[in-house]
Parts: C-alpha cells; structure tokens; sequence
C-alpha cells in the first residue's frame, strides 16, 4: 500500500543545513498499523508528512496504492489525497467558524460532492452526532479531536495518517481516542500510520517503527 525510496528531506537555518530524513526505506502493507515511535525532533512529522504528500522530499519517491505520488501535478496530488487519504493532526485545525458537521463535510466539499449523509455518519461513529450543530469552542478537547477523526474518515479513506493524535488529551482520553482509530481503521479496512512518543500506545500496533536522528534505527514488532 505504501512504499519510500530512499526519502531525504533538509531545511535551512541560517546559514546552516540540517537534514531531518537520511535517505528513508519504508514498505507497510495494506490494513497493517503502524506506529512511528521517537523522540522529539527525529523527523517522525516529517516523514508522516512527506508520506501523506504534504511535504515534497528533496530527494526519494513515495508510492501510494502504486501511484507515484509526487510524479502527478499539484492539482493531481490534492484529488488524490481528498479521495485516498485521512489525516489527523495533533491540534485537531477545525475551523472555529463552522459547526462539527460543517468541519466534517469540509473533505467532501473540497471534492465537490455533498456529503452530509457521510458526515452525520462519521460523527454517529465517533459518539457525536448530538453535537452536530456545536461550534469546536463548544466541544473538549477529546471531542475535538473526536471531530478532526470523523472528519479523516468522512470519505472513507484507505489510507489514515494521524500526527500525536492524543498529544493534547489526559490519559483516560488518549487511550479512548487511539481505540476509537484503531477500530475505525478496523472497520474500513483502512492502512493507519501514527506518530506517537508514547511508547504504551505505540503497542497497540501490528508494527513499530524507531525513528532517531532522521532514520529507522529498528523495527519492533513486539512492542518490547
């Protein structure tokens, strides 16, 4: 479902280069789950972005369902990602102005279609259909992001990306959110990607990857 070859990815500060990816290798199979696990500034974001086809790698390919994402114009990748790909950012970015399910029926409009029916039915599936018509400043933080999941799975992606999905969330919510993607993902038979530092939640997944200092340092299938 998914393949990296050889991803490399740098930025300027300054005067000074700093490469976040050192030439990334990454094959994770349709329906797998997989968690990228590190510490803070290993490139973990980087990689989920560049991945998703929101970050153009300076160097490298990335194949998706084997289309070569970054091969297709800029119209051709955002069609591509609206119809294939859900993603969960950690500060959830709905848009303050629109109900819960006006945010939830944004993917669908952005590719022309109406799609209320869908996001009342994204919204049921995550336990907040009776908070259609509230504002995000009207929900908790757990209902926000709770939000932002329906909304990634509105269009029935077949792949879902999430970034630090319960970074914002008390323990109690975390654990209740991760079983919520992971039953979610479960159920569309969807391939489910996550960036966590929390190594308890990172097991959940059919596979670990250890991401430090821009590389896999290891691959953990047994959530050791």
């Amino acid at each position: 479902m998914i393949e990296a070859r050889n991803l490399h990815r740098s930025y300027r500060i300054g005067k000074k280069s700093i490469e976040v990816l050192h030439g990334i290798n990454l094959s994770i199979a349709a329906g797998e789950r997989v968690f990228l696990r590190g510490p803070s500034g290993a490139g973990k974001t980087t990689l989920l972005y560049t991945l998703a086809g929101l970050e153009k790698p300076q160097q490298g390919e990335v194949f998706i369902d084997g289309k070569d994402l970054y091969s297709l114009s800029a119209k051709g990748q955002s069609a591509f990602r609206n119809r294939n790909i859900g993603y969960i950012f950690q500060n959830y970015l709905l848009l303050p102005e629109l109900t819960a399910l006006e945010n939830v029926m944004v993917p669908g409009a952005i590719g022309g279609a109406d799609t209320e029916k869908e996001a009342l039915e994204a919204l049921e599936r995550v336990g907040l259909k009776e908070r259609a018509t509230h504002l995000p400043a009207e929900l908790s933080g757990g209902e926000q992001q709770r939000v932002a999941i329906a909304r990634a799975v509105a269009n029935k992606p077949n792949v879902l990306f999430a970034d630090e999905p319960t970074g914002n969330l008390d323990s109690r919510n975390s654990a209740e959110i991760m079983e919520l993607l992971m039953g979610l993902a479960g159920e569309g038979a969807s391939t489910l990607v996550v960036v966590t530092h929390d190594r308890s939640l990172a097991g959940m997944g059919d596979r670990q990857l250890l991401i430090r200092d821009g590389s896999i340092e290891s691959v953990d299938s047994t959530a050791a």
